[in-house]
């Protein structure tokens, strides 16, 4: 079978996601689970667009050893070489350059020419070639531009040195029959096609972006350019799991493969999900918490006498963990881990002594421990790990006839210990203000989200914020089985992101 090579551009198109931004260590640990993941070609930045990008895509060239690191440039000398300087240190370095195709982008945004847009992507075509062998091209807005300008454009840059010519959907505007029309068009008019590794980007404005790489796929081309959860701009990318696991269920239709360990994607799924702060919806295919759960007495009567009748995909194919097994207060360290190793966890000694006294004490509050609390315990305990402010004590008084009231006690750089109190209009509100008297970091709130992990009055609550500071968005999030210490938790995480990018930038 031929193979699809899969193109993760989650730490570029997904981070550009509103509210999506990673920190340097946070894109590197993305990085580390997709190369586990199998991905072929992991999108790490956009060098020339900030410090930060240019410290991650090089922090992550150094790491990555099995997949191809890349990154991505404007058509312009200057961004190619900022490129090449982050990338050159990988085993597998990829420069990806990108340019306006489309009469409405040129007209409109750009205000040049056919000719002048040619010459602009055979010359950054022929710079990176000089530094690799292996080089991208995207004529952005594919799908709205005119094919034969399109087959001169694919044809001019393979024959300046491009080894992969990517077909972006930008905008989302494509359906399936006409894309996959214009992938036939590109193999039928564009001569020196056999030389490149024909490429897809689509987005899912219309809800259509695994639909259109997978009719993609079927005329010919060879990557698709992807998402962990279909994050990214706007309505965001087409679903890496549900690319994979479509070519895998469907091997009589596609007669693909890929590289992917699909055992690998639910982990990378809730990876993604934490680092981001952007949930999952449970209806989300192959990943969503109702992807395998049924409701309907005749489904499950159906599942429970033989899976198939109702479940195309074994659950345990994408990574998720067959048994429900529950953990309590008497449950052995032993249990403890090798359910971690089953959830797809692999903890050093340090943070599985600390992720285990954290669950004996959540399992002193709760009846059963579940898998979601488990995965949500270890995220809130890795989010500890390198705080610069972190949560010692809080207490609040509320009520109907009351003044809520917060007391908070930090530990802040060096060890050092600070205490304040203040009032607000509720107990979250006076919590917050406690803090920020301590902090004194200006921001705004701009999003406040409170969920229940699992069933049942002693849940774990989980929130997710969103500040803003200085026009950039920072996301913070924060679990507990008390909801207000949770909120705390959040807002220190969020506070926490802000100062570790100010200190980057600074």
């Amino acid at each position: 079978m031929d193979k699809v090579i899969i193109f993760d551009t989650t730490l570029r198109d997904g981070e550009q996601a509103a509210g999506g931004t990673l920190n340097v260590q946070e894109k590197l640990e993305i990085a580390c689970q997709l190369e586990k993941l199998g991905v072929d070609v992991i999108e790490a930045g956009f060098p020339a667009s900030s410090p930060g990008d240019f410290e991650a895509v090089g922090l992550i060239s150094k790491e990555i050893k099995s997949s191809s690191v890349c990154a991505l440039t404007h058509a312009n000398f200057n961004a190619v070489d900022r490129a090449w300087e982050a990338v050159k240190g990988a085993a597998h370095p990829r420069i990806h350059i990108f340019l306006s195709a489309s009469d409405i982008h040129l007209i409109h945004q750009l205000k040049k020419s056919r000719d002048e847009i040619m010459k602009m992507a055979c010359d950054t075509v022929a710079r990176g070639r000089g530094y690799t062998s292996d080089i991208e091209f995207s004529p952005m807005d594919a799908s709205r531009t005119e094919p034969e300008y399109l087959y001169q454009i694919l044809r001019a840059v393979i024959d300046a040195g491009a080894t992969t010519v990517n077909i972006p959907d930008t905008v989302g505007y494509a359906v399936p029959a006409e894309f996959g029309r214009l992938i036939e068009g590109i193999f039928k008019n564009v001569g020196n096609i056999h030389k490149a590794v024909v490429s897809v980007h689509c987005h899912n404005d219309l809800g259509l972006a695994v639909a259109n790489s997978l009719e993609a796929v079927r005329h010919g081309a060879r990557q698709v350019e992807c998402t962990i959860n279909g994050i990214g701009e706007r309505a965001g990318n087409a679903s890496l799991e549900e690319i994979v696991m479509a070519i895998r269920t469907r091997q009589d239709a596609f007669n693909l493969t890929t590289g992917i360990d699909t055992g690998q994607i639910y982990r990378t799924s809730r990876l993604v999900s934490e680092l981001t702060g952007f949930p999952v919806q449970p209806n989300k295919a192959i990943v969503g918490a109702n992807a395998f759960r049924h409701e309907s007495g005749i489904h499950q009567d159906g599942v429970i006498k033989m899976p198939i009748t109702y479940e195309i995909i074994d659950p345990r194919t994408v990574g998720i963990p067959s048994s429900s097994l529950v953990l309590g207060k008497l449950s052995g360290r032993h249990a403890f881990k090798q359910r971690l190793s089953e959830l797809g966890y692999t903890l050093s000694e340090e943070d599985l002594n600390r992720a285990f006294t954290a669950f004996k004490e959540l399992a002193d509050k709760k009846k059963h421990v579940t898998d979601r609390d488990i995965e949500s315990l270890v995220a809130e305990e890795q989010r500890t790990v390198s705080e610069e402010y972190h949560l010692d004590r809080l207490q609040v008084t509320c009520g109907d006839r009351g003044i809520p009231t917060a007391a908070v006690r930090l530990i802040g750089p060096d060890g050092k210990t600070l205490e304040d109190a203040a009032l607000g209009t509720g107990p979250v509100d006076a919590v917050y203000k406690a803090i920020n008297r301590l902090v004194k970091l200006p921001n705004s709130l701009t999003e406040f989200t409170v969920k229940s992990v699992t069933e049942g009055i002693d849940a774990i609550g989980e929130v997710l914020i969103r500040i803003e500071s200085n026009g950039v968005t920072y996301t913070g999030r924060g679990a507990d089985t008390d909801i207000i210490v949770s909120s705390a938790k959040a807002y220190i995480n969020a506070l926490n992101r802000l100062l570790a990018a100010r200190g980057r930038s600074g």
